[in-house]
């Protein structure tokens, strides 16, 4: 039995650790966190759980839910887990961190893209990017993990293979993105109003998006050099998805077989990452309410270019169903464990 305890369980990312965690019987919730519902009854705020979950929510208290928890997931706004999270505290618990907190190793990157201080860069060394596909070992062996952003993820895994084969120039890459509105979060805002969203999309944080370093990072990684890439979010109206469309050039001429063989090699093996034959292409109602990863290619041979496309549910793959991959691996289980759902559909 693994005992988990959630700080910040009332938010989007939240709810739907929750809602994973339930359908396992392995697991026990020793603790809800929440800043804005404390003694409310979980089931109040999200009445889905009704009949099935009785807990009420706590305070935050991270410190209380390391004495009685395994494995404590945050999914905090920005900079509030690097205040929380100690080597005192990481000696009684592992911690996995749905925020940026721990994403960037480069703490004045961090520091510039957020405008926030990080208040812990010592843990910035051990701290593990959680992405499966990449980190598998590391992950096994970690305390702390910095759970990936939901468009990191499907950009990333859409473009990796290609950028780790030297098949593409890197810096040419342009990634246009398209999200839900549950990527905004649960709060109030303006923008995320029904008036606002529907029937209407729009890009934004053109040239200013903080996923763009983290993208950055793990492509330079991949490439074995510095990447600068163009990446565009748009918000569209719908509450779940991401939609990833990437273009960038060949380094030289490759026929598609030859891209595809690319593909096929980097994700053989990977439960979640489905490489799509030749000719369809992703979708966001085809990996809804599930923890895969659709990937699919066009070779342009006019332009000399190939364009790589992606969907994730942002949910799932790109918040909550991660965080519980990483938990599985931590733990040494099969990391599909409690992730075998298949997308909804209708």
């Amino acid at each position: 039995m693994i005992h988990v305890g959630i700080v910040g369980s009332t938010g989007y990312a939240g709810g739907e650790l929750v809602r994973l965690l339930l359908q396992r019987e392995d697991i026990q919730l020793v603790g809800l966190g929440s800043k804005s519902y404390v003694g409310a009854p979980y089931a109040s705020v999200y009445p889905n759980f009704t009949g099935v979950l009785e807990d009420c929510c706590i305070q935050d208290d991270i410190g209380a839910l390391a004495e009685k928890a395994d494995v404590i997931f945050t999914a905090t706004p920005q900079g509030l887990c690097s205040t929380l999270v100690s080597e005192s505290l990481l000696s009684k618990t592992k911690v996995i961190d749905l925020s940026a907190d721990f994403r960037l190793k480069d703490v004045s990157i961090y520091e510039q893209w957020y405008r926030l201080e990080h208040a812990s860069p010592q843990l910035l060394p051990e701290a593990v990017y959680g992405l499966p596909e990449l980190n598998r070992e590391q992950i096994a062996r970690a305390r702390l993990i910095a759970n990936p952003g939901c468009f990191p993820t499907c950009s990333f895994l859409s473009v990796y293979p290609l950028v780790k084969a030297g098949a593409i120039d890197p810096n040419t890459l342009i990634i246009d993105a398209k999200s839900g509105t549950s990527g905004a979060g649960r709060s109030a805002k303006v923008d995320s109003l029904y008036c606002e969203v529907n029937e209407n999309i729009k890009a934004y944080g053109v040239g200013t998006h903080r996923h763009t370093p983290e993208i950055e990072e793990q492509l330079s990684y991949a490439a074995g050099k510095p990447v600068t890439i163009s990446f565009t979010p748009h918000l569209v109206p719908m509450n779940r998805g991401i939609l990833v469309t990437a273009y960038a050039s060949l380094c030289k001429p490759l026929a598609a077989k030859e891209l595809r063989q690319i593909y096929e090699e980097a994700y053989a093996g990977e439960p979640f990452v489905r490489v799509l034959p030749q000719g369809m292409v992703p979708q966001t109602r085809f990996v809804e309410g599930s923890n895969f990863v659709d990937v699919a290619f066009h070779l342009d041979e006019r332009t000399g270019r190939v364009v790589m496309m992606g969907a994730i549910d942002n949910m799932v793959k790109g918040a909550a169903g991660q965080a519980m991959q990483n938990m599985n691996l931590m733990f040494g289980l099969p990391e599909t464990c409690g992730l075998r759902q298949l997308p909804i559909f209708p």
